[in-house]
């Protein structure tokens, strides 16, 4: 058991899913990429789909819900999505949470992939799979959201998360800050504008649930860049000043989107920042 302040660490699998490998990696040759992370006949790689659950004594803080199971058919091909292992509804019964038993959401930002499972739909109605969860949700990235730009429009579907507004479940951050004792949240422009990154940390540790910022350890290299991020060098500036804090005071970083580790630290070497040490949660 890996605990941080009074909370145990638990990632939630939920399901994988391919992107176009090219698209995850911006300007980065697809001969170095493909090395890590190989490409299928249609050039996507498998990613996964992982969330965190937080689990303390009065609260479970879940935090992303993964892509869902509302998908049509035509984009569960499409994305290549992936159910047959695990569900996020099947890995939280697994540990003994119901749906009812989530104090907390707190969303990374709107894409469909990172909110899909915070809805589903019941005899064709669209319901809260956590009827009793707030939803904690930054202010410009829901404005965001609603008013989209053509390079994220698809990402956003409106499903997802329309409801908990409408039900008086949303909880809007607006900016940086402490939200729980010992949670707080970093908010993130380049991938999507008010995308937060939760860190979550003691005297002991600090863990970091990247998002998209670093959604797998590929992309800790400063130049690897995802193609899908609205501003690539804002994204580029994130990094460069996050790095150098992650790498002094050690701090465990969250893959989202990794296929092959769930967590880990960096280290930064001659030839720049890359995975020092893989931790096992």
């Amino acid at each position: 058991m890996f605990k941080i302040n009074d909370y145990e660490i638990i990632p939630i699998e939920t399901g994988r899913f391919a992107l176009d490998g090219g698209a995850m990696f911006g300007v980065v040759p697809k001969n170095l990429w493909q090395r890590t992370n190989p490409a299928d006949e249609q050039n996507r790689i498998e990613l996964a789909l992982r969330c965190l659950l937080l689990k303390g004594k009065d609260k479970n803080i879940l935090i992303d819900t993964g892509v869902g199971e509302k998908l049509h058919e035509k984009l569960e091909n499409i994305y290549k999505i992936d159910h047959s292992q695990t569900t996020l509804e099947k890995t939280l019964n697994s540990i003994g949470i119901r749906n009812e038993d989530i104090t907390d959401v707190i969303i990374s930002h709107l894409h469909f992939d990172h909110t899909g499972g915070t809805t589903k739909q019941i005899n064709g109605e669209i319901e809260l799979t956590f009827p009793n969860a707030i939803h904690h949700v930054q202010l410009e990235q829901w404005d965001w959201a609603n008013s989209p730009v053509a390079k994220d429009k698809a990402s956003f579907i409106t499903d997802n998360f329309l409801l908990m507004e409408q039900q008086g479940k949303l909880n809007i951050i607006n900016g940086p800050g402490k939200i729980a004792d010992g949670i707080e949240v970093m908010v993130m422009y380049g991938h999507t504008p008010g995308m937060q990154l939760i860190k979550i940390s003691d005297e002991s540790n600090t863990l970091l649930y990247c998002a998209d910022l670093f959604p797998t350890t590929s992309h800790i290299p400063i130049p690897w860049v995802m193609a899908y991020d609205n501003n690539p060098l804002i994204t580029i500036e994130e990094k460069k000043r996050l790095l150098p804090q992650i790498v002094k005071e050690n701090w465990i970083l969250f893959f989202e989107h990794d296929p092959f580790r769930v967590a880990g630290t960096v280290q930064q070497t001659d030839k720049g920042y890359s995975l020092k040490e893989e931790i096992k949660l």
